[in-house]
């Protein structure tokens, strides 16, 4: 009998790609689009066999989901993950918002006068980003929801920084200025 066939191909995933579907990820998202491989609610399950991803990145996704669905998010990331597989995120940093607010910073808010003029309006509409943010994000927040969901090894990183060394897992992060990345393993 011929030894088995060993898997050599990295398989990773993008959720939440929306209009930037990146090349040689497979990009998952809830509404169909040019690229999107995966069509679907995270909520209602991911169309992927369990343990399949090697790894994972969700870039300003998860913020957008109410609170109480956030957790099964993460538990279905990690079904998804093979044992060890790493799950990046980028998350609008609230705690940076909160500074410049402290400060009087008003260019750091990327909300025009004509939608809100002074800084702490500012702050509540970049915070809730028109409403389509439900939950707001601090390391320590996303840093607990990953632990309960079974993710170990949590871990803040710096824009374009890996934790896990993983080649091109920070590939797809952006939005520096106004985000905090992590990086944890199933």
């Amino acid at each position: 009998m011929p030894p088995a066939a060993t898997r050599t191909e990295v398989r990773r995933l993008q959720l939440g790609c929306g209009p930037h579907p990146a090349p040689g990820w497979i990009n998952a998202d809830r509404t169909a689009a040019p690229g999107v491989d995966l069509v679907g609610d995270i909520r209602q399950g991911l169309a992927l066999p369990s343990a399949s991803i090697d790894h994972a990145v969700a870039i300003h996704f998860l913020q957008d989901l109410c609170w109480p669905d956030i957790s099964g998010a993460l538990r279905e990331i990690r079904r998804v993950l093979r044992p060890g597989g790493v799950l990046r995120l980028g998350l609008p940093d609230m705690e940076r918002a909160i500074a410049a607010w402290q400060r009087g910073d008003a260019s750091y808010f990327y909300v025009p006068d004509e939608h809100a003029r002074s800084v702490g309006a500012k702050l509540v509409t970049q915070l809730i980003w028109y409403g389509s943010v439900h939950t707001p994000f601090n390391f320590e927040f996303a840093q607990e929801l990953l632990q309960d969901a079974g993710f170990h090894d949590v871990r803040r990183c710096a824009f374009r920084e890996s934790a896990s060394g993983i080649e091109g897992i920070t590939a797809l992060d952006n939005r520096e200025r106004e985000s905090f990345f992590v990086e944890a393993r199933a």
